[in-house]
């Protein structure tokens, strides 16, 4: 029950409303048919039994019966023969027991005469009485009864067909009028369905006119809509108030960890090697990790407010040069090399963008081993300037995947170039910078066995410069590569 139960329930609506009305028509349209079926059929074999009795009675009516001495009986009738032609019947005179006086067809057996009509083999039988000179004799009139059972087997076959056919239109009316009734619910389930791919809560239901249960789902959901518009504006009214928070609080820091940094590195200067320097040594290391800490946060909280920063046309293989040149002497026994097909003209923020190709080859450098290779590129890519940094360490582990851009998750390398670990911001502030300026950045597996990291910046489009002639034309610079060999141990 439970199993037939949950299988309706599978069913569309519309088809269950429509298989309910052809149920019921189906029903009703059976039980018509059986009523109408029999009174029909039996009024029709009672025509046909009528008609018989009819027929005998007639003939019973020219009929009579006299007895001569010498020749016994002598039957008077009109032609037989004429009277059962016109519907193939079969006409006997016969006595009490049977016996036949005259008959139209020798060979059939009707039996004995029958106050009622009676039905002999394939024959329906009428009988009437004929009396005359004291002699007692009857009149048989049949007829097959394969007439009245055909018509009444096609009233049946009508009957059945109507059955069908009514049962198959009410299915199809049916559906029309679900299909009408599930209308209005159809274009609230679109526009739901709009609202949820859009994710916008501020769109309003249409509301039916009419005051019934469409109607009150319809303002239902649109009451649901305007109190999640509402919480979705507090909550973002709530974030923004966050952000705006983080921001200025990561710039207010600044100023005093900045001013402390300095002080630590003048206290550090005057003071000679002991534990008072030591101390001095551990605070300012500390000092200048709260720095960046503090830095990462406001680039992320500007990031998050929406704050741009000021853009100027950059050259993007020029910063990842000087982001090479920058952590070659922090590279130990890793390999760095390079290969830049520039210039890369965009439109952002240098120090931006310099700390997100900074963060890419920090974090390669990070996690992978002595004797490891990072490579750093930067080429055009159908409009677009591209920096690839990938390494042959053991790669991005698989239980990371996608969330290596997420805020502070970190994944444990074979080394560290600064011999701490990092906050875990690093690949975040690369996607925030990578989407601020208006690109994207993408994480994969290297050609050379370990991470890919895959930065896209718009470039900035130019004007086509006059076409020289071949003499006039200057020979391209090479690209230098001046940190493509091994760093000094």
């Amino acid at each position: 029950m439970k199993r037939l139960q949950a299988s309706l329930e599978r069913i569309p609506v519309r088809w269950r409303i429509a298989v309910t009305t052809a149920g019921l028509t189906a029903a009703i349209l059976v039980v018509f048919a059986v009523v109408l079926g029999n009174l029909v059929g039996d009024r029709m074999r009672n025509d046909f039994e009528d008609e018989l009795r009819g027929a005998a009675n007639a003939v019973a009516s020219e009929s009579t019966v006299a007895v001569d001495s010498v020749q016994g009986p002598v039957i008077e009738a009109p032609n037989l023969k004429d009277s059962a032609m016109a519907d193939g019947a079969v006409i006997r005179i016969v006595d009490e027991d049977g016996r036949p006086f005259l008959t139209t067809d020798p060979g059939t057996d009707l039996g004995a005469p029958q106050a009622s009509v009676s039905d002999t083999g394939e024959f329906s039988v009428a009988s009437e009485p004929v009396t005359a000179g004291g002699l007692r004799a009857f009149v048989q009139y049949a007829e097959p009864d394969a007439n009245v059972n055909d018509s009444v087997g096609r009233l049946w076959l009508f009957l059945g067909a109507g059955v069908i056919g009514g049962t198959a239109l009410a299915l199809l009316a049916g559906l029309a009028v679900a299909n009408r009734a599930m209308r209005p619910i159809g274009r609230l389930t679109a526009l739901a369905r709009e609202i949820a791919a859009t994710r916008d809560p501020s769109r309003r239901m249409p509301l039916p006119a009419a005051d019934d249960e469409v109607g009150e789902l319809a303002r239902t959901m649109d009451g649901m809509l305007a109190s999640l518009d509402q919480a979705r504006g507090e909550r973002e009214r709530a974030l923004e108030r966050q952000r705006e928070f983080v921001a200025d609080a990561s710039h207010e820091l600044r100023t005093p960890l900045t001013s402390v940094q300095a002080n630590l590195e003048l206290l550090q200067a005057s003071l000679d090697q002991g534990e008072d320097r030591h101390a001095v040594e551990s605070a300012l290391g500390s000092t200048r990790r709260m720095s960046r800490l503090v830095s990462d946060l406001l680039l992320l909280a500007r990031a998050d407010a929406g704050r741009r920063s000021a853009r100027i046309e950059a050259d993007l293989a020029e910063i990842a040069r000087a982001v090479v040149d920058e952590v070659e002497p922090l590279a130990s026994e890793r390999r760095l090399s390079i290969d830049l097909s520039g210039p890369l003209p965009v439109e952002g923020n240098p120090d931006e963008l310099h700390r997100m190709i900074l963060n890419l080859v920090e974090n390669a450098l990070r996690h992978t081993p002595t004797g490891s290779t990072v490579a750093v590129g930067a080429r055009r890519d159908d409009g677009e300037a591209v920096v690839n940094v990938s390494d042959s360490g053991p790669g991005i582990p698989e239980e990371l995947g996608d969330q290596v851009f997420q805020r502070f998750v970190r994944g444990d390398g074979p080394a560290d170039m600064a011999g701490t670990g990092g906050s875990g911001l690093g690949l975040a502030i690369v996607r925030a910078v990578a989407t601020s300026h208006g690109g994207s950045v993408e994480a994969g597996t290297a050609e050379l066995g370990g991470a890919r990291f895959t930065v896209r910046l718009p470039l900035v489009q130019v004007q086509a410069e006059p076409v020289v002639s071949d003499a006039d034309e200057t020979p391209p610079a090479r690209t230098r590569n001046p940190l493509g060999r091994r760093a000094p141990r």
